[in-house]
C-alpha cells in the first residue's frame, strides 16, 4: 500500500477524477491524502463528505506546503505524490509494487509511464490525446490504448510523475523545499537532495501507466523563477544537474558519479548574475506577500 499525497487547488472536477480511477483501477486500497488549498469550489466540503484524510489551508500555500503538511498524515512505508489532474489506469500500482519487490531496500525514485494530450517537446512522454480536460474525457477510449500497448523496458535515468518514494526517504530529505514556493523547480530541488544522500536509482516504470491532463493548475498560479533559484542554491543548472547525474545513472556508472553534484563555467557565470536579484524573496513576496496568514487555518482531517 502507498500514501498518495494529492495537493489541489479549486480543481474539483479533475480531483473527483482522480480519486475515482485510483479507487477502481488500484489492486490494493492505498491511503489517499489531500491537501485542499482554499477549496472554495466546494472541494473541501466534497473530501469530508468522502471521508478522504486530508489537510486545509485558507489559501493556496503552493504545492510544497501543500506535500509537507499531507505528508505528516502519511502512514504507509512509501509515498506517492501525484497531480489532481492525473488518472490512473489498470495495474498501475502492481507495476510500482513489482519495480519496488526487484529494488529490495536501495533507495529509489520510481515513476510511471506519463501519457499526455499534447506534444510539449518531452521525449520522456507519450502523446495521445484522450482529452484536454474533465469535460471531455474519453476513458473508454484510453483505457483501450493503453491496453494495447506493447510491454517495453523500464527507462532509468527519468525523474518524472506522478513519484513514488520511501516514506523514509521523504522524511531524511525534509519533503519539499518551501523557498521554491508556489513550486516551480522544487521537483528537481528534492532530486538533487535525494542524490546527496545515496538515491542512484531514478526509473520510469513503464506497465505504470497515467494520464495526465497537464498544468490545469500551473496556469493560474504566479510562477516563481524556479531555474534561477535552483542555481543559486545549488550552484548548478537544472539542465546540468538532470543531464550530468540523473540522466547518467541510467548508464551503468552511477556509482562513480561524485555525490555532490559540481558546476561548469556556464552555471558558475549564471549564478554570478543571478545573485544580483532578489531571489527567492522576490518571488516569494510576488507570490503570497503574507504566507502566514493561509497557513493559520490549516487543520487535519483523518476521514
Amino acid at each position: 500500500m502507498f500514501s498518495i499525497l494529492i495537493p489541489t487547488w479549486n480543481n474539483l472536477p479533475y480531483l473527483k477524477l482522480c480519486i475515482d480511477s485510483i479507487r477502481r483501477h488500484s489492486a490494493h486500497e492505498h491511503q489517499i491524502i489531500v491537501h485542499v488549498n482554499e477549496g472554495t469550489d466546494g472541494t473541501l466540503a466534497w473530501v469530508r463528505e468522502q471521508g478522504i484524510a486530508h489537510t486545509w489551508s485558507k489559501g493556496n500555500v503552493g504545492v510544497c506546503l501543500a506535500l509537507n503538511d499531507a505528508a505528516r498524515l502519511a502512514t504507509c512505508d512509501s509515498i506517492l505524490f501525484m497531480n489532481d489532474d492525473m488518472f490512473c489506469t489498470p495495474g498501475w500500482d502492481l507495476a510500482f509494487e513489482a519495480a519496488l519487490d526487484g529494488i529490495g531496500d536501495q533507495f529509489a525514485y520510481l515513476a510511471a509511464r506519463m501519457i499526455e494530450p499534447t506534444d510539449t517537446g518531452n521525449e520522456k512522454v507519450t502523446v495521445a490525446n484522450f482529452g484536454m480536460g474533465a469535460e471531455d474525457f474519453d476513458e473508454a477510449g484510453l483505457l483501450g490504448y493503453v491496453a494495447s500497448l506493447p510491454a517495453a523496458p523500464d527507462r532509468n535515468g527519468i525523474a518524472l510523475q506522478p513519484m513514488l518514494v520511501s516514506r523514509r526517504l521523504w522524511h531524511l530529505v525534509g519533503g519539499y523545499s518551501i523557498e521554491f514556493g508556489p513550486g516551480m523547480s522544487s521537483d528537481d530541488d528534492f532530486l538533487l537532495k535525494l542524490w546527496l544522500v545515496g538515491c542512484r536509482i531514478y526509473r520510469a516504470v513503464d506497465a505504470s501507466r497515467i494520464y495526465h491532463f497537464g498544468c490545469s493548475t500551473t496556469r493560474r498560479v504566479r510562477k516563481n523563477k524556479g531555474g534561477h533559484e535552483f542555481l543559486l542554491k545549488w550552484g548548478v543548472s537544472q539542465g546540468e544537474f538532470n543531464q550530468d547525474y540523473i540522466a547518467a545513472s541510467a548508464r551503468g556508472n552511477a556509482a562513480a558519479l561524485p555525490n555532490v553534484p559540481h558546476s561548469g563555467f556556464v552555471s558558475r557565470y549564471k549564478r554570478m548574475r543571478y545573485a544580483l536579484r532578489l531571489h527567492p524573496t522576490g518571488d516569494l513576496r510576488a507570490w503570497e506577500p503574507d504566507l502566514p496568514a493561509q497557513i493559520v487555518g490549516c487543520l487535519s482531517e483523518k476521514g
